[in-house]
């Protein structure tokens, strides 16, 4: 089934206890797409500037399921830009510098062959934008938005609006507590749920996520990778091996948003995110098949059972 994602494509410096990765591939619909393509076609909507590298477009033909109609090139526009430094723990990490360029102008266009995506997610971007996408995709079926700290403290009251209208949101621990004020995660949880979705996942980094859905909670650890480089694009992959798991699993289709979907669904996104940490930008995913995935979650599945 078609799955649509917009977001941000840029290029990034990251600097991590294991190294500096310099002007490389990013962006939360970069990593969105290439995650989600593992399990089947997505729709990408994005801009970037004409200072984007042939380079990094030529990048997406390692990933030959991700529709690029969506992109468009915008000239006398910068790329988004974005610089990063991760503390010893990598749990936390200071911004170096944000250069919005077109992110910082009129959204992308959702383009006419694409308003039929049944699944939609709204990657990291004001909530009044991705408010804007939500009407011209009229025959989505499951609508999952990520947000931040930033536009949780400047646009609170457009991420509330927008939070009546979907299904489900995404957002860390910290951003939990900031959004509702509560210092425990399920309670954190449970009153999103009264804000509107249907369910809300938190991201708990290397403690793994917690699902609380109206039918019930579900805690998963993540994956125990020893080899751990960039933690930057973890959470966008997340949401990518989950979503695109719902679209291409027939079983979830009556459903999408169902507590087993969304519980099935985790375990895809928390195997391919140990994948993408174990390297800068996007190389480590440029090096995987579904089959390496595949034995991944089967050895993971195996951990998790009792």
């Amino acid at each position: 089934m078609p799955l649509l994602v917009t977001g941000t494509i840029g290029m990034d410096d990251v600097v991590t206890p294991t190294g500096h990765a310099q002007q490389v591939l990013g962006g939360s619909c970069m990593y969105f797409s290439a995650a989600a393509s593992f399990f089947g076609p997505v729709r990408l909507v994005a801009a970037v500037g004409e200072d984007f590298p042939p380079a990094f477009r030529d990048s997406f033909k390692q990933f030959p399921n991700v529709d690029l109609a969506g992109l468009e090139t915008r000239k006398g526009s910068k790329t988004f830009r974005w610089g990063a430094k991760y503390h010893a723990n990598m749990n936390s990490r200071d911004t170096l510098f944000t250069e919005l360029g077109v992110v910082g102008e009129a959204p992308p266009k959702v383009p006419a062959a694409y308003a039929d995506s049944k699944f939609l997610f709204l990657a990291n971007s004001p909530p009044a934008v991705q408010a804007q996408f939500l009407e011209q995709v009229p025959a989505r079926k499951l609508t999952v938005v990520d947000t931040m700290d930033i536009w949780i403290d400047t646009a609170k009251a457009d991420l509330l609006a927008l939070l009546k209208r979907v299904d489900g949101l995404v957002l860390n621990y910290d951003e939990a507590e900031l959004l509702t004020k509560k210092l425990n995660s399920v309670s954190a949880g449970r009153h999103i749920l009264d804000l509107g979705p249907r369910f809300v996942i938190v991201k708990k980094g290397e403690h793994g996520c917690l699902l609380i859905h109206r039918d019930g909670i579900c805690s998963l650890p993540a994956y125990p990778t020893e080899r751990v480089v960039d933690p930057t694009g973890c959470g966008d992959t997340f949401a990518g091996g989950m979503m695109g798991s719902i679209a291409a699993d027939p079983s979830a289709q009556k459903d999408p948003g169902s507590f087993a979907s969304i519980r099935r669904a985790l375990v895809h996104g928390t195997i391919v995110a140990s994948y993408t940490i174990e390297a800068f930008s996007l190389d480590r995913l440029k090096q995987i098949t579904l089959g390496d995935l595949t034995n991944r979650f089967d050895e993971y599945a195996g951990m998790v059972r009792i």
